[in-house]
């Protein structure tokens, strides 16, 4: 896995897109390397899994929810610091 200072340091001025699964995300989120996160959310859970925000304050690192558009069959969440 590609840690958040490596991603910065091999990008330079350009945008980081990451790709992963929750512990992924939260790494990233905790580094303070993420600016802008879309999520999809859909109504349908299945089993159990990782919980994406447990125990991160997201407004404590500067996020903020600066969009929600609900659809038939997701809600898509922008969040940006």
């Amino acid at each position: 896995m590609v840690l958040p200072d490596q991603a910065k340091a091999v990008a330079g001025d350009l945008d980081v897109k990451i790709g992963g699964g929750v512990s992924t995300i939260r790494r990233y989120l905790l580094a303070g390397a993420i600016d802008e996160l879309h999520l999809a959310l859909s109504p349908v859970v299945l089993g159990r899994g990782e919980s994406l925000f447990a125990g991160i304050d997201l407004p404590g690192l500067g996020y903020r929810m600066t969009e929600a558009v609900p659809t038939e069959l997701a809600t898509h969440l922008v969040l940006m610091r």
